[in-house]
């Protein structure tokens, strides 16, 4: 009998392979995003060091949002990503989409990110 493989190892079998050609540095970090059913979480990240350097989620307090899980929350966390490199000196990084497919919540985040001021 033949086992279905779940769709989230997939997923991470398709985030290694990416990770294996993407890695953030000092000068140009790695903007990573995680996407769960209910939130969705964005974090910059230096891998020379080891080191998150900038993070937001749709379960901030800053942003205050009745509904993590749809693309308005995904358009909020990426503007909130791009404030906070912002005032971290950050403008260049590298988008590590995480294994998921580049459209909505991901493409959200990532079109607000864009338009908060970060460059990929």
């Amino acid at each position: 009998m033949i086992k279905k493989v779940s769709r989230n190892d997939v997923r991470k079998a398709r985030h290694v392979r990416v990770r294996n050609k993407i890695s953030g540095t000092t000068e140009i970090p790695r903007l990573n995003v995680f996407r769960s059913n209910n939130n969705i979480f964005a974090q910059i990240i230096d891998d020379s060091e080891g080191k998150t350097l900038v993070s937001a989620s749709s379960i901030d307090k800053e942003l205050s949002l009745k509904n993590g899980g749809n693309i308005e929350a995904a358009t909020e966390v990426g503007k909130l990503i791009a404030k906070r490199a912002k005032k971290a000196k950050i403008t260049k990084v590298v988008f590590d989409r995480g294994g998921y497919l580049y459209h909505g919540r991901v493409k959200a985040l990532a079109e607000a990110a864009r338009a908060g001021g970060l460059e990929f």
